[in-house]
């Protein structure tokens, strides 16, 4: 933490110790699961791994090349419009998926 001459709040302590321990990315990585798993559906959400955002876009790891056609082709759209209507404040403006076979074994 930073020198102080004085005391120091709890929870200003605290708000620094989670942003150094990387607590925060790691909740911020649990909740974009849990928002992917609710707009995407148990099924798919087995079937897919998110990994974070880069420049506005969720990265989407899939476990084959049929459902990874079907997101990129008809599932996009809708998933995106829900996330976005979720989760406004991540700001979302793609979504791009990657074939990863070892998701779901």
């Amino acid at each position: 933490m930073a020198a102080q001459n004085g005391p120091v709040h709890v929870s200003a302590a605290l708000s620094e110790l989670i942003q150094r321990r990387g607590y925060a990315r790691t909740l911020g990585q649990a909740q974009l699961r849990t928002v992917w798993e609710e707009v995407a559906g148990a099924d798919v959400a087995k079937q897919t791994r998110v990994t974070g955002i880069n420049r506005g876009a969720l990265q989407v790891e899939v476990s084959n090349s049929a459902l990874l056609s079907e997101l990129v082709s008809f599932g996009r759209p809708g998933l995106l419009s829900a996330l976005r209507e979720r989760q406004p404040e991540l700001n979302i403006k793609d979504l791009k998926f990657r074939l990863n076979g070892g998701i779901g074994k």
